[in-house]
């Protein structure tokens, strides 16, 4: 009998001899894992692609004939400062959290890391091979990414996507970096068995089609996580406040830095991404309403950095709109044309197409009203996030031409189309305003870099006085 007290006493104590809550989260136990869908930008896409796709393609009386694709970059590696901090702080913060749960005694009553979470925290290490010099390179869950995009559209539209590479009828363009040119080889191959069968095009000196915001100083300039800024506000709010203090005493600290917390969460969501179908150590940190109050910060720096809180971003993606109408206007080749790219071009084409926008703008004292929000940057652009558009003939329609958009694999619904059927002449009318503008002077002029902005301006303004002078 006593040994059985002793066994039962044994079970209920945690950690260093204290009782465990038996209702304190575990994310290595929980078999849903929510908060893995709440990852911004550093979203796994298998967590939030769409599967109602084969729904979705079938328009009845109409034929796929043409494709216009926007794809974000596959799951990468971190920036350099990451990677520095992830070799060094990181295993730091993990020895702390174990010495103050078995030597300090300072884990909570409640809302404590389970067992399990705990043990595989102490048990971390950081894998040595990724380094600065292949900072932000695309992983092999990266590759996969792309590669199934790829083969699961192909799946669905096999007469727009055949197997056959035709440099004609397929065009290919990515960026200057490597973790879209390796996005790029693994669409292709996904496509037509071999990566090395398909050419992308020469990338211009100025990328204006898909980095436009390298060479634009208004776009950079404009204050959206600054001081002032609804992100700003946020993260200095007493709910932000609250959130970083129960997540530090949660890992048995009185006070920890934002700067600890927020390598964590990277480290978590870069983890997880890599490696979808493992947990990450990391993820057990947090709880899952503490990752939705950390998710809507994120929400907040791409809504005015990229998306629709301040007016002028609806027009700074011009030339990628003007291309997918001039692509998909034209009845000749290519037939699809690709484009490999990073979550900014993405964000911001999405603001210029008005998808996904809300009818209250997002504000930093405004989250308990916007768990429904649409620009929910998890779900917009994850790692390998991509806008299609499918052309179709209709035939016997009285309007023979229409248009699908699909987003991550989800047929976007548009109040103007029907069920996210749109015809091809609403979408010329709707977006006539961007395809008539002059790119170079729509949002920034000529799409000139800081410098020669600057040289232009001191150009006009000597001239001025050169003038005035001369009166």
């Amino acid at each position: 009998m006593r040994l059985l007290l002793l066994t039962a006493l044994l079970a209920l104590l945690g950690c260093g001899g204290q009782v465990r809550g038996e209702d304190d989260y575990c994310f290595g136990k929980d078999a849903q894992r929510p908060q893995t869908r709440q990852f911004s930008s550093k979203t796994a896409y298998q967590n939030v692609k769409g599967t109602n796709i084969g729904k979705q393609y079938l328009v009845p009386g109409c034929e796929p004939k043409k494709m216009w694709i926007f794809h974000r970059h596959g799951t990468r590696l971190p920036t350099p400062s990451t990677i520095t901090a992830a070799s060094t702080r990181l295993g730091e913060l993990r020895d702390l959290i174990v010495k103050n749960y078995r030597v300090l005694r300072t884990k909570p009553e409640t809302d404590a890391l389970c067992v399990d979470d705990l043990f595989a925290i102490q048990m971390w290490k950081w894998n040595t091979s990724i380094t600065v010099d292949i900072e932000e390179h695309l992983t092999t869950q990266g590759y996969e990414d792309l590669r199934g995009t790829a083969k699961l559209y192909q799946h669905y539209f096999p007469t727009v996507l055949p197997t056959n590479y035709n440099n004609t009828y397929y065009l290919f363009r990515h960026t200057d970096t490597q973790r879209t040119t390796e996005s790029f080889k693994g669409f292709a191959e996904g496509l037509f068995g071999d990566s090395k069968v398909a050419l992308a095009v020469d990338i211009p000196e100025q990328d204006l089609l898909l980095r436009p915001y390298d060479y634009c100083p208004d776009f950079k300039n404009k204050n959206y996580k600054g001081e002032g800024s609804e992100y700003q506000k946020y993260i200095t709010s007493a709910l932000w406040n609250q959130t970083m203090a129960d997540i530090a005493k949660r890992l048995g600290f009185t006070v920890l830095a934002d700067d600890d917390i927020k390598l964590m969460f990277d480290i978590c969501r870069y983890e997880q991404a890599w490696q979808v179908d493992r947990t990450s150590v990391w993820c057990g940190a947090f709880l899952p309403q503490q990752v939705t109050v950390m998710e809507y910060a994120e929400d907040l720096k791409y809504y005015y950095g990229s998306g629709y809180g301040f007016e002028e971003n609806t027009r700074f993606n011009c030339r990628a709109v003007q291309d997918m109408l001039t692509r998909l206007s034209s009845p000749v080749s290519p037939h699809v044309v690709a484009y490999f790219a990073h979550s900014t071009g993405l964000q911001t084409l999405l603001t210029a197409l008005g998808m996904n926008k809300d009818d209250v703008p997002l504000r930093a004292d405004n989250y308990d009203t916007m768990s429904s929000r649409r620009w929910q940057t998890s779900l917009l652009g994850p790692f390998a996030g991509n806008l299609v558009a499918v052309k179709y003939d209709c035939p016997a329609e009285l309007e023979k031409e229409k248009v699908v958009f699909f987003l991550n694999q989800n047929g976007v619904e548009l109040d103007w189309c029907n069920v996210g059927l749109c015809n091809w002449s609403d979408v010329l009318q709707r977006y006539k305003t961007i395809a008539d503008a002059n790119c170079d002077e729509y949002y920034c002029r000529s799409g000139a870099s800081a410098g020669q902005t600057v040289v232009s301006l001191l150009a006009t303004t000597l001239l001025a006085a050169i003038v005035y002078l001369m009166h």
